[in-house]
């Protein structure tokens, strides 16, 4: 069983992993508008395998690691993951749509108009998107450095396509990329914004019951951004081929690494 980091774990350390998941949107923005783009082969199993990273830590890790907290029910540990999948669920059929497929490449039959109204929409979209997962990134390193560092690293891998299908749009609807890379920076701040929130409100709440519920929501969420966001949107990229490829390399690469560092003790 994993031992959750309480107060040994220096908070500047969760700062700024959210800060470097976060960040990692302007290398898709900047993957936009210099050079060649990723192949959406590459772009959809960067997709998958985040997604099994997320599911794996979720489930084997995150979730267990709540419910074994001493003081912790079953009916507050489950409640609390049931309470992160509709939370997310509903947040997420209150934002705008409008998929990154569409717009990694864009047509030049688009009206710059049309263009510059649906990046805008999309940076929205993605923006509150991004808000939960800083807030998760700040939380689980906050309570487990270990399982940080996946989540940490799942978002980053998926925030590049991210920043990618924001940039895309807003270079073509107005040939700048000094405003591509601000418009997709602006969603990669959002998820910053959560993990700061989360640090100044989070910061007084010392209670391991109360962490460990916290993560349990968490893993909640992090499991349906992971079923109902990254694996269709992969496939939705890459039609051609399974996003499971994907998936599965990112639970075994993360398996992998978590076995290796418990077994040498890295692990706490």
């Amino acid at each position: 069983m994993i031992i959750i980091i309480k107060k040994e774990c220096s908070m500047s350390v969760p700062l700024i992993l959210t800060l470097l998941a976060g960040g990692a949107t302007f290398i898709g923005a900047l993957l936009g508008v210099l050079g060649q783009k990723p192949s959406n082969r590459l772009l959809a199993f960067s997709l998958g395998f985040a997604a099994g990273i997320m599911l794996l830590i979720s489930l084997m890790e995150m979730l267990p690691a709540a419910l074994g907290e001493e003081g912790m029910s079953p009916v507050l540990g489950y409640g609390m993951f049931i309470v992160g999948l509709l939370g997310y669920f509903a947040l997420d059929r209150l934002l705008p749509h409008a998929h990154p497929q569409d717009l990694i490449d864009p047509s030049p039959a688009h009206a710059s108009r049309n263009l510059r109204r649906t990046a805008l929409l999309l940076t929205l979209g993605i923006s509150l998107h991004n808000f939960p997962e800083g807030v998760a990134t700040y939380v689980t390193a906050s309570t487990n450095l270990e399982l940080g560092f996946g989540i940490a690293l799942a978002v980053a891998l998926h925030n590049i396509p991210e920043g990618l299908a924001v940039a895309g749009p807003v270079y073509a609807a107005t040939g700048s990329r000094r405003k591509a890379v601000i418009w997709a920076g602006l969603s990669g701040m959002a998820e910053i914004l959560g993990g700061v929130l989360a640090w100044l409100i989070l910061g007084t709440m010392v209670s391991p019951v109360v962490m460990a519920a916290i993560m349990a929501a968490v893993a909640g969420i992090m499991v349906a951004l992971s079923v109902d966001e990254l694996m269709p949107l992969a496939k939705e990229i890459d039609p051609h081929n399974n996003p499971s490829y994907g998936v599965l390399c990112g639970m075994s690469v993360m398996g992998l690494s978590l076995t290796l560092l418990q077994t040498s003790g890295l692990s706490g």
